[in-house]
């Protein structure tokens, strides 16, 4: 079920100061790699979309190599939206894909589920968990008060090799909107956000964001699922570049923020708008 309720989508987002001593030191690298001799560039991102994703999750979790593999799959289908809230993952036909027991299959259910991506309910099939908009909102807003915080950060402490970095990845999010390719602007937003996040230089605020795990991607890709929209992000992300060029401490905060919660107004305007439609496809089909 979708929760209906009315939201303050003008919700003030938290802007504390951060300021941490021991920066980046200079001449430091920020080259991630996604394997041990594949580096995170805008050709990578879209060829190891599973390496990409396991970077920006944090999960601690033991599993075996076919239970990975089931993970890593199922989490790319839930990302995209090839499987939507409410589906069943039955364990009998994922093993049959797969080609194994059943028993790699619920070690990879088990962890969707500690991601909240997935629910396991007893002596019920499990399900790609609902979205809800107030959930929707507490991740958003949390994601952009830290986002905030990165920007801060990478106004102070950036080098000039590092901003071009940046650029390079805003070159590929301008190519996307070209081709008019939502899907591979979400997979080098997600790249652009985790290279900003290394050149801001903090583990711990690394570690908050990875935190947020599933449910923050899932939202972002749904956020960026329309051509209009990329364009509109693509705007902002060349003003939060501008802002870091100039070392704008109170401008990039801001515009970084700005692009998150521009996602929370386009994900509540999507899921009212499938509200609405779900009793007419309905009343269609009945006809």
């Amino acid at each position: 079920m979708i929760e209906s309720a009315n939201l303050d989508l003008s919700v003030a987002v938290p802007t504390p100061s951060l300021h941490v001593s021991g920066p980046t030191p200079p001449g430091s690298s920020t080259t991630i790699f996604l394997t041990q001799d594949k580096p995170l560039t805008p050709e990578t991102a879209l060829t190891d979309r599973r390496a990409l994703v396991l970077l920006s999750i944090r999960d601690v979790m033991r599993i075996t190599p076919l239970a990975q593999e089931i993970f890593d799959e199922l989490t790319i289908e839930i990302v995209e939206g090839r499987l939507r809230p409410g589906d069943t993952l039955d364990s009998v036909t994922l093993a049959r894909r797969f080609g194994t027991s059943r028993t790699p299959v619920r070690e990879a259910l088990r962890g969707l589920e500690r991601q909240g991506v997935v629910v396991v309910p007893a002596r019920r099939r499990p399900y790609v968990a609902e979205l809800t908009l107030r959930k929707i909102e507490n991740i958003t807003v949390l994601w952009a008060a830290l986002a905030g915080l990165v920007a801060e950060l990478v106004v102070e402490r950036a080098e000039a090799s590092q901003l071009a970095e940046l650029w390079r990845w805003y070159g590929a999010l301008e190519d996307d909107v070209a081709r008019g390719s939502p899907d591979d602007f979400f997979w080098h937003n997600v790249g652009f956000r985790a290279v900003e996040a290394r050149v801001a230089g903090n583990e711990d605020l690394l570690r908050a964001i990875e935190s947020l795990g599933l449910r923050a991607l899932q939202l972002r890709h749904r956020s960026l699922s329309q051509v209009a929209r990329i364009a509109t992000s693509l705007q902002g992300h060349r003003r939060l570049l501008d802002a870091y060029r100039d070392r704008d401490a109170t401008e990039a905060p801001r515009y970084s923020r700005e692009l998150i919660l521009a996602g929370l107004h386009e994900i509540e305007r999507s899921l009212v708008s499938d509200v609405v439609a779900e009793p007419l496809r309905a009343g269609v089909a009945e006809g």
